[in-house]
Order: C-alpha cells, then sequence, then structure tokens
C-alpha cells in the first residue's frame, strides 16, 4: 500500500512539473510571437473613432525563383504605400519583430503562425507611427513610400539553411535580398533619401543589414538606419545563467546565420556573441539611430527573468508590472540599465549616429502612435521620438538622448501585462 501510494503521488508531482513545463513553454512561445502589429491594432481598437491607412499584403516578386521562402515554404510579402509629392524619392523600409525561433520544436510551432508562414498573415494592417501618413501623426515621414516587410524566417531576416526532415526552410537572408531587388525595380533605385527601420528582431535585423543597404544606392543618396528596441544584451538572468545567449545560440546554429554576419566581428568572436548589436554597433559604418527603452518589457521577460530562470517565481509579478517591483528588484533593473548605457559608448562618441534611450518599461515605440508622436508621447528633455529622430535623419541638431532613471521619468507609456 505504502509503495502504492507512493508512486501516485510521484505520478500526480510528475504531472504537475509536466503541465508548469507546457505552461512555460507556451509563455515563453506566446511573448516571442506577440509583435507590434498587435499592439497597433489594439492601439487602433482602443481610440475609438479612428480610421487610420490600412495598406494590403503583396508577395515579394521572384521570391520562389530565389528559394525566399517562410519557415513553411510559403512566399514572403510586405505591405507598400506609395510617397508623394515631396516624399515620392524617398523610402522607408521598416522590417517587421516577433521573436526567433532557435529549435527545431519552436521553428515547428513558428510555422503554423505568421511569423512562420504568409498563410497566416494579415491581408491588410494599419499604418500608423513612423508608418503614418498623415502630417499630424508622422510629421517627417508621412509622404515617403513607406513599406513594412513582414517577418517569417525566425532568424531576423539572416541565415540560409533548411532542414528537410521537419520541412523547415531557413531562409532569412534570401528573403531580404528578394525584398530589396523588388522594391529596388519598383523604383527605390532612385531614391534621394532612404531611411532603414525596425523593431525587436526586426530592428536587430536592421543593424546586421544597414551597411549591406546603404550599398544598394548611390553616394549622393542620404541613407540612415534605426534600430528600435533592437539592442538585445548579453545579460546575467536572474538564475545566474544567460537566457538569451541560449537562445541566440540555437538560432545561429539552426539557421547557419553566421555568414549573415559581419566579419569584422565574426573574425574576433564567436558568431553567437555577434548576434548581439552590442558587439555590432560600433562597427556599422552608415549613421545608425538606436531607439531603447532602458527597462526593455521584451528583455526582462524573456531574458532577465523568463520563467525558466525564475525557479520560485519571485518575479512573476513585476515581470508583468514594474509597480509590483520590490526595491531589490529595481535595482537589479538599474543594472540592467547600466549595462545597455555602457553598451553604447564607443557608438555613441560618433557624430555620425542617433541615441534615445527613455526610462521607461517599453517595448518598440516607432510603430506606436501614443509614443511615436502625439500630445502626450515620452520625452527626454523638451523633444519627443519622432522630432529626436527626424532631427538626427535630416542634420537639424545631433541627439544623444539618454533619459533619467526610473522613477524620474513621468512621460513614459509603460506596459502593464495581464497575462
Amino acid at each position: 500500500m505504502c509503495q502504492r501510494s507512493m508512486s501516485g503521488g510521484g505520478m500526480k508531482l510528475l504531472r504537475m512539473f509536466v503541465f508548469v513545463g507546457l505552461v512555460i513553454v507556451k509563455w515563453v512561445e506566446g511573448f516571442e510571437d506577440a509583435n507590434v502589429t498587435d499592439l497597433g491594432m489594439q492601439y487602433v481598437s482602443g481610440r475609438g473613432f479612428y480610421r487610420p491607412l490600412m495598406v494590403g499584403f503583396t508577395h515579394i516578386n521572384g521570391a520562389a525563383a530565389k528559394g525566399a521562402v517562410c519557415l513553411d515554404g510559403s512566399l514572403p510579402g510586405y505591405h507598400f504605400h506609395r510617397g508623394y509629392g515631396s516624399g515620392s524619392n524617398s523610402w522607408l523600409i521598416q522590417l517587421e519583430g516577433g521573436g526567433w525561433c532557435g529549435t527545431v520544436k519552436n521553428c515547428l510551432y513558428s510555422k503554423k503562425t505568421r511569423h512562420g508562414s504568409s498563410f497566416f498573415m494579415e491581408k491588410q494592417i494599419p499604418f500608423i507611427g513612423i508608418l503614418s501618413n498623415k502630417a499630424e501623426e508622422n510629421p517627417d515621414f508621412f509622404s515617403w513610400n513607406r513599406i513594412k516587410i513582414r517577418y517569417c524566417d525566425g532568424a531576423s531576416f539572416s541565415g540560409d539553411s533548411q532542414n528537410a526532415g521537419a520541412g523547415l526552410y531557413f531562409r532569412g537572408q534570401r528573403i531580404w535580398q528578394a525584398a530589396m531587388e523588388d522594391l529596388m525595380s519598383k523604383g527605390m533605385r532612385y531614391a534621394k533619401q532612404a531611411l532603414l527601420s525596425g523593431c525587436s528582431a526586426g530592428g536587430l535585423a536592421t543593424i546586421i543589414h544597414c551597411d549591406e543597404f546603404r550599398e544598394l544606392f548611390p553616394r549622393t543618396t542620404r541613407v540612415k538606419c534605426l534600430s528600435d528596441a533592437g539592442l538585445f544584451l548579453d545579460s546575467v538572468d536572474v538564475s545566474g545563467r544567460r537566457s538569451l545567449r541560449n537562445l541566440f545560440g540555437g538560432v545561429v546554429t539552426l539557421q547557419g546565420v553566421q555568414r549573415s554576419l559581419p566579419r569584422s566581428c565574426t573574425s574576433r568572436l564567436n558568431p553567437i556573441l555577434c548576434y548581439f548589436p552590442q558587439h555590432l554597433i560600433a562597427g556599422v559604418r552608415t549613421p545608425l539611430f538606436l531607439l531603447n527603452a532602458a527597462y526593455d518589457t521584451w528583455q526582462i521577460q524573456a531574458s532577465l527573468a523568463p520563467p525558466s530562470a525564475d525557479y520560485h517565481w519571485n518575479w512573476y509579478e513585476c515581470r508583468k508590472n514594474y509597480a509590483r517591483c520590490s526595491a531589490p528588484q529595481i535595482q537589479y533593473l538599474q543594472g540592467f540599465r547600466n549595462q545597455m548605457l555602457r553598451s553604447t559608448r564607443a557608438f555613441s562618441r560618433s557624430f555620425k549616429n542617433g541615441l534615445f534611450i527613455n526610462s521607461c518599461f517599453a517595448h518598440c515605440q516607432s510603430e506606436r502612435q501614443d509614443t511615436w508622436f502625439a500630445r502626450d508621447s515620452p520625452h527626454i528633455g523638451n523633444r519627443g521620438i519622432a522630432e529626436s529622430v527626424g532631427n538626427w535623419y535630416f542634420d537639424r541638431v545631433s541627439v544623444q538622448a539618454i533619459g533619467c532613471p526610473y522613477p524620474c521619468d513621468k512621460t513614459c507609456h509603460n506596459l502593464v501585462f495581464k497575462r
């Protein structure tokens, strides 16, 4: 009887661990699958009577012949709204974000979502924030040709490999190249001004491809890059390990990313470390602007205090809501902010580069209208994000803006998560 009782208790314990494990996996997968397209849709629906520009989906011309396909083999694409007037020869390319997949299991999951298959992508999306066509919402770029390239490779538009047995195609580099060739044929080759931007995983892709983008144009074209929430740090998590390095290691190895990374980095560092922007930004030759929240919510939830590292769930409330963080937890997050500032020191010494690091709990601030350009949008000093990016891009004012540490910034639009 005693042995049977212990066996039954053991089975219950085993079932409990399996359940918790599945919850953690789904939580991480769900968070990585979320992106600012979702936040943008939520913002639009929350504004009541508001009609943003809705832009349809277009497949990348010639992608199939180049083997430039999503994780599931479907054709990649973008949303394109033509510029007009003074902006007709100016081009803004935005690379979508949406996490990464570094294992076959996670990539098989992703291929059944819009971040791995164009079959699941929205047919129309709202163009708001930096993509808005309204001068009162996007004063410097509203009349430009604006393109959002959808993300479906799971490796920040980098890597070139496949797993035939699992039916997975890792073709991020080919998607990037096919998209650029298609857009050049549609008029981008005549651009007088061009800006490559991206959010989250797309922000990392912007850093990786910034110099490649510059090389598409003649020297007379003004070309710059904007990385929003792309400054992912190689940080130690709350368990003393490096959760994000583990994830990035899987992505680089599985998807053959090394060939997409600059030789200037891989010749001296492990390719996995060269996937971290802190080892790339100082080597980018093209003018680059870093827009980042010092307390980036994605990095808090998936890198610093993910459930897999939070053994006793001490960070459960804090990672969902900054207002529920204890004093020691805030101190830990201040250390993360300090690491971010240290990682940008050499980068910020170059006059050509721009910086806007506000002390907010946020992730991706250029795609949301309330944070990009609104009456109460976040500011450092007397300048908001859109004005700062515009000043830097058009060489009106040098921008090296760093906000004071939490809790002094009262202009933040901090994110709070209900789950």
